[in-house]
């Protein structure tokens, strides 16, 4: 520490210290209600650091929110097996939330953070996107390619959000193992079932 009781100017340390402050105070307060003075008393940093490191406030919001995973790694090889995709991507994604503590804390305050700022919700749904766009496309029909992305996206984005932010009792307390059995057969169908829109057995009025 310096003199003055803070960590020294520069250096990896400091900078990572001040994301994860910002991570955290994100999460907690949302965007509009962070402060870069308490980002920097919370990284026990001098609030100067900030505006080296990344200039502004929604500087310091895009590298918080960096994925800390690499999506493409995790999606990877899912065409080998087109029939069993969904239920391996529902296993894929869980293994990434559940493997590692500080891979979650950041999964956990990318969400809360989409969820308290428009920039932020930006940055997720570019994200979901990208990764399951990427997906689809190795998997799906050509077919309502762009509506099957959304309703996987949705469908994931629903069980991570009930499972580890609103921590829902039946779906927090489920086995990886039984979601997986659960969630990944509607994935499946998603990816590479009929999406077909037009109701079936409907009695129209006879002229």
């Amino acid at each position: 520490m310096s003199p003055r009781g803070r960590r020294p100017a520069g250096g990896a340390s400091a900078r990572e210290a001040i994301l994860a402050a910002a991570g955290d105070l994100f999460a907690e307060r949302g965007f509009e209600r962070t402060t870069m003075r308490a980002v920097a008393t919370r990284a026990d940093v001098d609030p100067a650091l900030i505006h080296h490191y990344f200039v502004n406030k929604e500087g310091l919001l895009a590298a918080a929110l960096a994925l800390p995973i690499d999506p493409e790694a995790v999606l990877s090889g899912l065409d080998q097996d087109p029939d069993r995709a969904g239920e391996a991507l529902v296993r894929r994604v869980l293994g990434v939330w559940e493997g590692d503590p500080e891979t979650r804390r950041r999964l956990l305050a990318l969400f809360r953070v989409g969820m308290s700022h428009e920039h932020a919700a930006g940055v997720l749904r570019d994200l979901l996107g990208r990764t399951i766009l990427a997906a689809v496309g190795r998997l799906a029909p050509h077919d309502h390619r762009a509506l099957r992305a959304a309703l996987v996206g949705t469908q994931m984005g629903g069980l991570l959000l009930g499972r580890y932010v609103l921590g829902i009792p039946a779906v927090r307390d489920a086995t990886a193992d039984e979601l997986v059995m659960t969630v990944g057969p509607v994935v499946q169908h998603y990816l590479t079932g009929p999406l077909d829109a037009t109701p079936t057995g409907t009695n129209l009025p006879q002229a």
